[in-house]
């Protein structure tokens, strides 16, 4: 602990030149040559070892900067919270784990981190295990905070636990140097990296103990025979990331993504801890960013200084030409933060090409502050290839902190696809883009999801063997190709016999099905090996690469009948990942495997902040009278159309029971702006329902104590009881008819959907967001109400039957029409697990028997006006 290390990262900067001076003089003089009020000075300009210690005085003399304020508060009272849920992946500290702060500034609100850290390690282990690195430009303040860490309370703690560093350079190069191993290469020349990881503590909880009490439940070892393995993968240690600040508004829109995106995080052990601003109040952000003490006009007019000194004269900005002001872009989003001219003059930099005029009044750029709505904060993440762990918010409401991780899969945005050579709505064909994503997906599940001792099994009985959905997923595909190019079927053809079609047998009675299937093996022997189909299914799959080829080649004409195709047998595969994964929930716990390289849920602090969220004011909302438009118009038989079989720009395809589009008018009612939560329904087991309604699949009893199934295991209901609650549709029938209401029509519930969901694109819990539901959202004080439904479909009380206009399939003649039999209700929406595609399209119309108990489906009530 004698040896202050600072690491110098700069040579690793590929951004800047050699010279880091000649840099930034560059980056002056372009931003001055341009025209009136559009010239800029660089932000890093703020930041010299004087500006440093200005924005200090900031945050601790000027209250009215309350993102300073709002995240020290978070890390007081949560920093040990976050560091446990940091390391979920690895149930503790490894040692050579490394802490890296971009930015790391006067390290206060650092070392609650710092502090937390250390007390994952019980006793001092003969290597130190944890190294965090301060990454900063200023060579002087980094030894300074450093040495002023060391010598606090906090500092005496982290001794032979978390050895402190400094890394001097840009966030570039510090990033650089991480990607090109130079941590290892540093640790090992310190001899501060073991030769193997050794675990300090583990707190996954096992099955047998409590389900899921305080972090993750896995199944235990002698149920699964395949576990997630609980040490990272490969040779590098664990990754923490810290970027606190909200230093990420500083970069522009789609620049931030892009800085996300190329961090060096691994799945399954690093983690982001992103700080940012919410869209706050405008008083409240121009006040943060212009305190009345002066503290930031300060630390502002302190850049001129540095960037003439950049120039080769401090005094060339003379303060008495400038002024600080700033506004907030409300549309936007954005603060702006600028120096104005007070009298016209010129200035001569002996490196610009020509004098440099500012006229009076005129607004240098030097900094901006993006702030982040919900709707800004998820987009940014999807786009940055993140996922949200968890999230921690001040006491006020205007700040968060976020954990993230870089999982093994990231649903993009709906973009249009850019494969294939037209340009296609994001609901019209699929790119083959899209195709590996749906793979990576399918893949993930079947192979990494379900150990070998369950490919035989049935989770439910009213579905086939897990196995079987390995080889119809690839076989479906396979034969609708073949109708299509009029080709042979892939071999082994006799596959088409075996995985044609799967069963929705009658509930009542599993015995009666009402549509063509597929006939089965009846014993394990006589089913194609786990090898045949695999092998099967990489066939297939480049054939369909070969088609998108052909296509692109001109080799196969893009017809809307060959993109109806393209579609069809795209969204079967999502469909089928959902309908897969709801039958391992049963197994959760028993057989099922954790979904690898997700952080488990944290699921004791995940609960205390649902039962701590604000609720709806008031419980419905009252909407209507209204005309409402259902469906599109994808109408199949003009496929074959001279005039339109190969128009395909701003087509929309859908299923037969989508088209064609039709209005239905919709009485004022009033609706729950939240669907039924387990707690509720539970009650009302308990209570007035007893005797009237089932125990919910998605429950179990575990030693006489409810619980609800998640793919982690089962948790205590006490845990879900702010989730949807996932029941069929009699039970939650029952319930609202109890409760004085009924379920909505599908008209109601399209209607009140279009007004307050937030899509994927706005954090609605689909896309694999999680891998469980969440509490609702919708009925909030901000966004008009809007939100999500916590990750689940909804019940309607409209019959799914035929009505007028409807045509089934020639491609799929039975796909909704077999299922017209009076006992299917239509449910809207999508799942936690429902792929982006299927669940932003609100023309989508999914169904289920009306007592199908394994479904992910809730409601909420309506009531007549």
């Amino acid at each position: 602990m004698n040896t202050l290390h600072i690491v110098d990262v700069r040579p690793h900067d590929k951004s800047s030149s050699s010279d880091a001076a000649s840099d930034i003089q560059s980056q002056i003089i372009r931003g001055l040559m341009a025209a009136t009020n559009e010239k800029t000075l660089p932000t890093m300009i703020l930041y010299d070892e004087h500006g440093l210690r200005l924005y200090d005085n900031i945050t601790t003399m000027a209250p009215e900067y309350y993102l300073f304020g709002a995240e020290e508060q978070i890390l007081q009272d949560r920093a040990g919270q976050i560091v446990d849920v940091m390391h979920q992946h690895t149930g503790g500290i490894f040692s050579g784990e490394v802490v890296l702060e971009l930015g790391a500034g006067a390290l206060r609100k650092t070392s609650h981190i710092l502090h937390a850290l250390a007390n994952l390690v019980p006793v001092v282990p003969p290597v130190v295990p944890i190294t965090y690195y301060a990454l900063d430009l200023e060579e002087r303040e980094l030894k300074r905070t450093l040495m002023e860490l060391r010598e606090s309370a906090v500092g005496s703690l982290l001794v032979g636990k978390v050895e402190a560093q400094g890394m001097l350079g840009t966030y570039d190069a510090g990033l650089k140097f991480i990607e090109e191993g130079g941590l290892q290469a540093s640790s090992i020349k310190d001899g501060t990296l073991p030769l193997s990881f050794e675990s300090y503590r583990f707190d996954s909880t096992r099955r047998e103990s409590s389900p899921a009490s305080t972090g993750s439940s896995f199944p235990d070892s002698s149920d699964t025979e395949i576990t997630s393995p609980s040490t990272p993968s490969n040779s590098r240690t664990p990754l923490h990331l810290l970027f606190l600040g909200s230093s990420l508004g500083n970069f522009k829109r789609g620049e931030d993504a892009k800085f996300l995106r190329a961090l060096p995080l691994e799945p399954g052990k690093d983690t982001l801890l992103l700080g940012l601003d919410h869209d706050n109040d405008r008083k409240d952000i121009e006040l943060a960013y212009n305190d009345p003490q002066g503290h930031t006009r300060d630390f502002i007019l302190n850049g001129l200084k540095t960037a003439g000194r950049a120039l080769g004269d401090e005094s060339i900005f003379a303060e008495q030409n400038w002024e600080y002001v700033n506004t907030y872009n409300e549309s936007k989003r954005c603060h702006e933060a600028y120096y104005r001219c007070t009298h016209t003059h010129d200035i001569y930099p002996p490196m610009a090409p020509k004098p440099i005029q500012f006229l009076k009044g005129e607004l240098v750029n030097m900094e901006i502050s993006h702030k982040f709505s919900e709707s800004n904060t998820y987009t940014l993440f999807t786009e940055a290839n993140l996922r949200p762990i968890q999230r921690w918010t001040d006491n006020t409401g205007r700040y968060s902190l976020w954990l993230l991780e870089r999982p093994p899969f990231v649903f993009p945005l709906l973009d249009p696809p850019s494969m294939v050579p037209v340009h296609t709505p994001k609901f019209g064909i699929p790119s083959i883009g899209d195709w590996s994503y749906m793979w990576t997906v399918w893949d993930f599940v079947t192979r990494r999801m379900i150990p070998p001792a369950m490919l035989f099994e049935k989770p439910i009985d009213l579905r086939h063997i897990c196995l079987f959905y390995l080889g119809h997923i690839p076989t479906f595909l396979d034969i609708h190709l073949s109708r299509l190019l009029d080709e042979p079927h892939t071999e082994p053809q006799e596959f088409k016999y075996i995985f044609e079609r799967g069963i929705d047998p009658n509930v009542d009675d599993p015995t009666q099905c009402n549509h063509p299937h597929s006939v089965v093996p009846t014993k394990d022997n006589d089913w194609p090996s786990l090898h045949s189909i695999l092998a099967f299914q990489i066939r297939v799959r480049e054939r369909l690469r070969k088609v998108y080829c052909d296509i692109a080649e001109g080799k196969v004409s893009l017809t809307r009948k060959v993109a109806r195709v393209l579609f069809m047998t795209f969204e079967h595969e999502g469909f089928h990942v959902e309908t897969l994964l709801y039958m391992l929930v049963q197994r959760a716990g028993t057989g099922t495997i954790p979904p690898p390289d997700f952080s488990p849920p944290h699921w004791e602090s995940l609960a205390a902040q649902w039962q701590a969220a604000p609720k709806p004011a008031v419980a419905t909302v009252e909407i209507g009278p209204s005309i409402v438009t259902l469906g599109i118009n994808d109408i199949e038989a003009e496929d074959a159309d001279p005039a339109k079989r190969c128009d395909l720009a701003d087509h929309i395809f859908g299923w037969d029971n989508e088209s064609p589009s039709r209005q239905a008018e919709v009485k004022a009612f009033r609706i729950e702006w939240r669907p039924v939560t387990n707690g509720d329904f539970y009650e009302f087991y308990k209570g007035a329902g007893q005797g009237r309604v089932k125990f919910p699949a998605s429950w179990e009893d575990y030693k006489g104590e409810p619980c609800v199934r998640t793919l982690y295991g089962p948790v205590p209901i006490k845990i879900a009881w702010d989730w949807p609650v996932l029941t069929c549709y009699e039970n939650l029938s029952t319930y609202a008819s109890v409760k004085g209401g009924r379920i909505p029509t599908e008209p109601e519930l399209r209607l009140f959907l279009d007004k307050f969901s937030f899509g994927y694109e706005g954090g609605a819990n689909v896309g694999f967001r999680n891998w469980h539901p969440v509490p609702a959202t919708t009925g909030g004080s901000k966004y008009g109400g809007k939100g999500h439904n916590g990750g689940v479909w909804e019940w309607t009380s409209t019959i799914f039957d035929k009505y007028d206009g409807f045509v089934p399939s020639a491609l799929y003649p039975g796909y909704s029409a077999d299922f017209f039999d009076g006992s299917h209700q239509v449910v809207l929406g999508g799942s936690y697990a429902t792929i982006p595609r299927i669940s932003e399209r609100r023309s989508v119309r999914n169904w289920y028997q009306r007592n199908y108990p394994y479904c992910w489906t809730s409601a909420r009530i309506a009531y007549d006006v």
